[in-house]
């Protein structure tokens, strides 16, 4: 989409944003709850971008080539609902009246598949800006996969002084500049006003050499109400090579008795200053009264500016091969299962093989396969193998930013692209917060974290992780799978890719025995009877990852002694609770003595069995060798066996 020609019609379109400021107040005053500054002094940004900049459709706000929009402050969302609202979208003054209210499609911060037109869940500040460098890089892969007539758009993200200090906000700016992603434009509400005061107390970098070192390309608006300045300084970025960066000054609170000051940030505004404001405004003193004339040419505005552009995209999808569209499906549901052929490679001749290599060949043959996988990991794939070869396009090199990392495969993710992250196991509490935007969006994000125990030896504790399984089990909607070989490996990514749920797959560095008894279609319960027991049944061991051969030996062993021991390979927690009763009772029947072999914290097993049960770790490991280690935590076969033994005589 070129440069767009605007009819300015000066005091209609400030009748429009001044709606736009009256609509916002009088949700937050209606709620007793909200951020009246932003919404006051950055109305114009908003209004410049939906009117005159934006190529979206509200009445197909999923459709695929539309230029995203991301509000990175999401404390700034009655003032995106206010002007979605005037643009058209589906939402209606009822549901602005309903802001902040339970089960209301306002909620107090944007979020995803609720409100018409939100293109993402915001409110941890920073997270928008690493989303919205996803979206940039998913778009410029799509664009050449499928040609710029089907996939062609800009992604915009406002952000605000506390966006710019969190350090997520780094990381993913640093690698859009690096990767000269052109069609992301950064809006910056310059307010010079933090919640607790002025930004001087707490901020003082010169941003517009901060911006250009990063590789992007700054411009300065001065007077944040000269939508003239704005629209066209919006045509230069469009025009960049680089992604472009335009600081506007704005004065937060406008018209408001406490304007410029942190008084106006998060605090309600007095029914006088909000009659002031109104007065100040032309607007009448009446909540939700909107102007019909200024509603009837926003809409007619936004919806003029796309009209031939969306019919031109109509043909040429028209024209587009049957592989081609087959393929936009999965874009345009990213709720479709993937299903992946058998996968098939040569065993190493040992029979023996880490899970995290054999999760790189899995990667390897589902992208050859399925275009839509691509992904990387934090400067540690030759680590984590978690790469995709030979072919540049699909594999993103995210440096060490492990935070931007996952906030940027969530950007991928809602483009409806398959994306995988990767990056140490005792690392994955620096992109956790993304994690939990993983989950909470529900975006089929596959998270590859390796080096996933003690046993990882000689790095000592710093890189051995004990109460990250349960960290990343504890998150709601997170699937998190720990495989014990790579038939289960292969079973995790056949569910990870059906489901298309978030997902973390949790593997070992240490080459493995393959197991002849592992299953990849039992896989999906989460857990199963690896092995049963030979006679009446005195005890279950669970285990899961590298711990299961060691368990088998132990089973064996056992049942040598007489005892009848039945083995539960558990790759999954959630998918096992998923299951009916009927089959978690037929595997693990009550009232049956449950022993776990895990080496991670016992805080996940607590369902299961008691403590006096559990072989697991509930202290920082140690720098050594790993079997030295392992000893050293209890993880041997002796001592193991004489603990069991003394429970079941």
């Amino acid at each position: 989409m070129g440069i767009l020609k605007r009819d300015i019609n000066t005091e209609l379109y400030k009748k429009i944003i001044d709606n736009i400021r009256g609509l916002s107040i009088d949700m937050i005053d209606n709620a007793q709850s909200g951020h009246p500054g932003v919404s006051l002094g950055a109305a114009p940004i908003l209004y410049s971008l939906y009117a005159h900049n934006l190529k979206v459709d509200p009445n197909d706000d999923k459709w695929i080539s539309r230029d995203r929009f991301i509000l990175s402050n999401g404390h700034a969302s009655a003032l995106l609902y206010s002007t979605l609202f005037m643009a058209g979208f589906k939402i209606d003054l009822e549901d602005l009246r309903k802001f902040r209210q339970l089960n209301s499609i306002t909620p107090g911060h944007p979020e995803y598949n609720t409100t018409p037109g939100v293109d993402a869940s915001t409110g941890p500040l920073g997270q928008g800006i690493g989303n919205a460098v996803g979206i940039a890089i998913g778009e410029k892969y799509l664009r050449d996969l499928f040609g710029e007539k089907i996939i062609d758009f800009n992604t915009f993200v406002l952000c605000g002084d506390g966006d710019l200090m969190e350090g997520i906000s780094y990381e993913s700016m640093s690698l859009a500049g690096h990767l000269d992603l052109n069609k992301l434009i950064m809006l910056y509400d310059s307010n010079n006003t933090t919640l607790d005061g002025p930004l001087r107390n707490s901020f003082s970098e010169n941003i517009e050499k901060r911006i250009t070192s990063m590789g992007w390309e700054y411009y300065i608006i001065n007077d944040s109400e000269d939508i003239t300045s704005i629209n066209e300084t919006i045509d230069k970025a469009k025009t960049s090579n680089k992604p472009s960066f335009i600081e506007i000054k704005t004065t937060i609170g406008k018209f408001s008795i406490n304007e410029g000051t942190n008084k106006v940030h998060g605090s309600l505004l007095s029914k006088e200053d909000i009659k002031s404001i109104k007065e100040k405004l032309n607007l009448r003193d009446i909540p939700f009264q909107v102007s019909d004339e200024a509603i009837n040419t926003m809409h007619e505005m936004v919806e003029k500016k796309v009209r031939k552009t969306k019919e031109e995209w109509e043909n040429n999808i028209l024209n587009l091969e049957k592989e081609k569209r087959d393929l936009l499906k999965y874009l345009e549901n990213n709720k479709l299962p993937i299903n992946i052929k058998d996968m098939f490679y040569d065993l190493p001749d040992d029979n023996q093989e880490s899970t995290r290599v054999a999760s790189g060949k899995i990667i390897n043959l589902i992208a050859e396969e399925y275009p839509l996988l691509i992904g990387g990991s934090a400067d540690v794939a030759n680590s984590t193998y978690a790469f995709i070869k030979n072919n540049e396009s699909k594999s993103i090199n995210f440096g060490v930013r492990e935070h931007a990392m996952g906030a940027i495969g969530n950007g991928l993710a809602l483009l409806g692209i398959t994306p995988f992250v990767s990056t140490f196991l005792s690392f994955s509490d620096y992109l956790k917060p993304a994690i939990r935007m993983s989950a909470m969006m529900d975006l089929g994000v596959i998270y590859i974290f390796s080096h996933d125990s003690i046993s990882t030896g000689e790095d000592g504790p710093t890189h051995e992780p004990v109460e990250q399984l349960i960290g990343l089990r504890s998150i709601p909607n997170l699937t998190v799978y720990r495989p014990a070989d790579i038939n289960e490996t292969i079973g995790s990514y056949k569910n990870i890719l059906e489901k298309r749920k978030p997902a973390a797959l949790i593997l070992g560095r240490n080459k493995i025995d393959i197991l002849k008894i592992t299953s990849i279609n039992d896989t999906k319960y989460g857990g199963y009877i690896l092995k049963k027991e030979d006679k009446k049944l005195d005890a279950i061991i669970i285990a899961t990852g590298e711990e299961v051969n060691l368990a088998l030996k132990i089973q064996n062993k056992l049942q040598e002694k007489g005892f009848g021991i039945r083995l539960v390979s558990m790759p999954s927690i959630e998918c096992f609770e998923m299951q009916d009763d009927k089959y978690k009772n037929s595997t693990i029947p009550k009232n049956t003595k449950v022993f776990v072999i895990e080496a991670a914290s016992s805080y996940s097993w607590y369902k299961f069995t008691t403590e006096e049960y559990m072989f697991t770790v509930n202290a920082f490991g140690k720098s050594g060798k790993k079997d030295a280690i392992l000893n050293e935590y209890g993880f041997s076969e002796k001592s193991i066996i004489k603990s069991i033994e003394k429970h079941l005589v």
